[in-house]
């Protein structure tokens, strides 16, 4: 797992006191906030110091039915946070959120001062609000206008009616987990759940609908697990395809290639087990055959088993050969293409990507590249030969009779051969 910042964290609030110190626009922010979650919020301020927000937010109901406000016309003071969950104030000097922290601190009491990073053990995030599904993005204070701005776009992405079905899996699930055991069943159950959450409101009628799918899946339940081969592309998370990431976060096992990148791990799901089978490793050696065993036997055992390779599988020799001993063996088995290395890679390493000449059968071939175009002319006679005289062309022609390389060999390996052909072709030239 990738370094964080800071760790994301839910805090239960209801019917908990939290103290606010301060009038400010700020303090009222936060009284509203913490209120909303069911909170009752002390706020300690003179009533001179109350501005209009804050004074209309106390005299006004909190959100949450169990939430309250509680206004104490006084400065605060260290008593003030006793037995309290959570302490906030808006200091306006440093000395004042020195002595806050200090006292929150002598208290037990996590404390955050407003707009002084330095003083506060814990953050608040910006906020997208489908409860009880809760988004919150976080810069470590760094730029957040940067979190407002990912919390305009994920606001776009989550429809109203979210809300909803959060709602009604929170009905369900006590009903799912005495239906279904943990495993492919109940799993197929909250996938099917969450392809309807993000299509429509829930209609009339969609529990009782949910419990008869429940039977069948229980009725139907199946121990074999299912295959996905996957293709990373080039090797960056933001190559990666959404059928692919949507993979990833449905796998219990994840069998990887040395040549995927650390970040595109990053996208699966938390509890899957990842599990390094490449042979160039030195970590892990297995052969094909001992991979194509390994898949077929966490299938057998009901797992759903991600085999994620850098590149494209469908180009790959050994897809075929898994495909054949999945379907075998009577196992489903998907496959997610990866993006072409050869359209995005070899251009970010500027390396000048050679043309396809679609008139001679060899360069058509997939990994045979010409670097001129055909100098093709009408009537009898006409040459076809010229893009076998120029630098890569020699090595492609060569190519063309020997057995296609493994597809083991890493991304950094077909690059460098691609170097190598291109300064042997521009020296030939040359020459």
């Amino acid at each position: 797992m990738m370094p964080l910042a800071k760790l994301p964290v839910f805090w239960a609030l209801e019917g908990h006191r939290v103290t606010v110190v301060g009038g400010s626009d700020g303090a009222a922010w936060k009284a509203e906030l913490l209120a909303a979650c069911g909170a009752e919020v002390h706020v300690y301020a003179p009533i001179e110091d109350l501005g209009e927000v804050c004074a209309g937010l106390i005299a006004g109901r909190a959100p949450h039915p169990r939430g309250s406000f509680v206004h104490h016309n006084v400065a605060w003071t260290p008593e003030a946070l006793a037995g309290a969950a959570l302490a906030i104030a808006d200091c306006e000097t440093e000395e004042e959120a020195q002595a806050f922290c200090q006292a929150a601190r002598d208290a037990g009491v996590p404390a955050n001062v407003i707009d002084k990073p330095a003083y506060c053990q814990f953050q608040f995030g910006s906020i997208v609000n489908r409860s009880p599904v809760v988004v919150s993005i976080s810069t470590d204070g760094a730029a957040p206008i940067l979190a407002q701005a990912i919390r305009r776009r994920i606001e776009t992405l989550l429809p109203p009616a979210l809300k909803d079905w959060a709602s009604l899996a929170q009905t369900l699930r006590e009903t799912v987990n005495a239906r279904l055991k943990p495993g492919a069943a109940r799993r197929a159950f909250w996938e099917r759940f969450v392809d309807r959450a993000f299509q429509a409101t829930p209609e009339e009628g969609v529990e009782m609908r949910l419990v008869t799918e429940m039977d069948r899946l229980s009725a139907n339940r199946t121990d074999t697990g299912r295959v996905t081969l996957v293709g990373a592309g080039p090797g960056g998370a933001e190559h990666l395809t959404l059928k692919a990431v949507r993979a990833l976060q449905a796998a219990d096992i994840i069998l990887f290639d040395a040549g995927v990148s650390d970040e595109v791990l990053e996208l699966a799901r938390r509890e899957a087990t990842r599990l390094l089978v490449d042979e160039r490793s030195g970590r892990t050696r297995h052969g094909q055959e001992d991979v194509n065993d390994t898949v077929v036997s966490l299938a057998r055992a009901g797992k759903r088993v991600v085999r994620l390779t850098s590149g494209d599988p469908v180009t790959s020799a050994r897809t075929g050969e898994e495909i054949a001993r999945l379907r075998h063996q009577g196992i489903l088995a998907d496959v997610v293409p990866g993006i072409a290395v050869t359209s995005s890679e070899i251009d970010r390493l500027c390396v000048p990507l050679p043309l396809r000449n679609p008139a001679d059968p060899i360069s058509r071939r997939p990994g045979r590249w010409s670097t001129q175009p055909s100098k093709l002319r009408s009537g009898p006679g006409r040459d076809r030969g010229g893009p076998f005289e120029h630098g890569i062309a020699h090595e492609a022609k060569r190519s063309a009779d020997r057995s296609p390389p493994r597809s083991g060999r890493s991304i950094a390996d077909a690059f460098a051969r691609f170097a190598i052909l291109i300064t042997s072709g521009s020296s030939a030239n040359r020459g």
